[in-house]
């Protein structure tokens, strides 16, 4: 199972790009990380890092830059228009994929130990990772930045380090160790070089400030006073998608006479994030996500081409589809495939002569039988994406709600039909497996057993899908017609499943 963690150092450097260069080659040293960019901004004068890997590599990889980062950034010479305290000022962990933020905080302890025990950098826990309520802002462990901090610590109770040494690093100042969910680094910069504008913004639109809810923002000046920045840090886009803070700091920037003459995202931005902002600009009615091309080619509908380790990775996805149903499709396909081996173990063999016949035409059989459930496969996941599209309908006058529950119940009866033929289908693998224990080679007896159990294992997975779905049909006539077939196919699969077994064990006892 792999597991990834990503991390994000923010160095305070953005000026001299061989500083930058050579903390790059420390992360590329560390066998197991993968370099996913670099950011790097001369009015803030700071730099984003970003890789990825195991949790263990990652770990050495962050040490290693904040240990090179200390020996190349005196913050004694350091000035910016971006808040800092340390030479590598924050080093955030990100779960991936089968990692969680508990799991991030912990690395986020460990490195923190490590660096300030091995390098004397005081450390400073922040966000998931914080060992006391008020540390969970980034803000509020950065108070004072590098000459604040400088002063206070060691008098000031409260700005005592996690780990390492109870003083200021004489260069590279201190570092916040973290752990966080993905965030997206949105900069809204301004046709104007008043800064005031940009702080008042940033105030109106942050959380903290009563502003929006997941926004953390600054104003800044750039470009040597020609424009005006606000800078943020958008930590939930799910919940608080970049059009929707982008609509508001234009509205605020219209109060001060001001416009936003243009944005930037530093750093990487998740592909989601940039599809809701693309759906909202182009106004796009039922649109869904796989439409994107990369998309449709990285998860393409199952097909016999659709490799098994791809399949896999879009079945254990957080996505709804493929689902249960398409699963249950799936496995069917693959009990006929054992029926026809069984087959093909016999024909050909003088002892099983007069079974030839009827082995060649489970062969055809199970073949069309197979094509129909990979069909069938695909089939169940544009239902189940069908009844989701209807559930997007509007519904805030009476036709729309009319239209909508039309839709929602055309859509449902069609996602309780699918699993239905594909119970059907599955019964038929199973009479092909019981055929083949009946007729096959007796040396091949558990391969026809397997066959069937999958089968019936695969029909009764797609009676549940059945069951779930006529749950939400409303329609009557629909709803007693797939009752009475549902019924039917459950005791026809029980007779037959019976069958099949006892003409395994028959054939394991020859």
């Amino acid at each position: 199972m792999t597991r990834l963690v990503e991390c994000v150092p923010n160095v305070s450097e953005g000026r001299r790009l061989e500083v930058i260069e050579e903390l790059i080659q420390v992360i590329a040293g560390v066998p197991g990380v993968t370099l996913l960019d670099r950011e790097s901004d001369a009015d803030h004068n700071r730099s984003v890092l970003t890789f990825a890997g195991a949790p263990e590599p990652v770990a050495e990889a962050a040490f290693r830059v904040v240990e090179r980062a200390a020996r190349l950034i005196d913050l004694n010479h350091h000035s910016g228009q971006h808040p800092r305290m340390g030479a590598t000022d924050v080093v955030p962990f990100v779960p991936v994929e089968n990692v969680t933020l508990d799991d991030c905080a912990e690395i986020a302890r460990r490195v923190g130990r490590r660096i300030g025990d091995e390098l004397s950098i005081p450390v400073f826990l922040y966000e998931a990772a914080a060992s006391r309520p008020e540390r969970t802002s980034l803000a509020e462990v950065r108070r004072g930045e590098f000459e604040g901090l400088r002063d206070a610590i060691g008098k000031d109770p409260t700005r005592r380090p996690d780990f390492g040494p109870e003083r200021i690093h004489p260069t590279a100042g201190a570092t916040a160790v973290g752990a966080r969910r993905f965030l997206v680094a949105f900069n809204a910069n301004l046709n104007t070089g008043d800064v005031r504008v940009a702080k008042a913004v940033a105030a109106a639109i942050r959380e903290q400030s009563g502003g929006l809810t997941n926004v953390r923002a600054l104003g800044f000046s750039i470009e040597g006073g020609r424009r005006a920045q606000v800078s943020m840090n958008l930590v939930n886009t799910e919940a608080t998608p970049i059009h929707r803070v982008l609509a508001l700091v234009r509205d605020e920037a219209a109060r001060h006479g001001a416009a936003v003459s243009g944005c930037e995202v530093v750093g990487l931005v998740p592909e989601a994030a940039m599809l809701d902002a693309a759906m909202h600009a182009l106004q796009l009615e039922n649109f869904r996500r796989d439409q994107v091309l990369e998309s449709r080619l990285e998860n393409p509908p199952l097909t016999g081409a659709v490799s098994i380790a791809s399949f896999f990775e879009q079945v254990a996805s957080p996505a709804p589809t493929p689902g249960g149903g398409t699963v249950s499709a799936f496995v069917g396909a693959l009990s006929t495939c054992l029926a026809t081996m069984v087959a093909n173990l016999t024909i050909g063999k003088k002892k099983y002569a007069a079974s030839e016949s009827a082995l060649l035409e489970l062969k055809r059989d199970a073949e069309s039988v197979r094509g129909e459930l990979l069909t069938l496969a695909r089939l169940d996941g544009e239902a189940f994406d069908a009844v989701l599209r209807a559930r997007r309908l509007p519904q805030a006058t009476p036709d729309e709600s009319a239209t909508r529950q039309r839709a929602l119940d055309h859509a449902g009866a069609e996602a309780a039909r699918v699993p239905l033929r594909t119970a059907a289908a599955c019964l038929r693998a199973l009479e092909l497996a019981q055929t083949a224990a009946r007729l096959g080679n007796v040396n091949a007896a558990s391969d026809a057993g397997v066959a069937g159990l999958l089968a019936r294992a695969a029909a009764e997975g797609a009676l549940l899908n059945v069951r779930i779905n006529l749950k939400s049909l409303d329609w009557q006539a629909d709803r007693e017609d797939i009752e009475m077939n549902l019924q039917r196919l459950q005791t026809a699969l029980e007779t037959t499943a019976r069958g099949c077994l006892d003409a395994v064990h028959s054939a394991l006892q020859a």
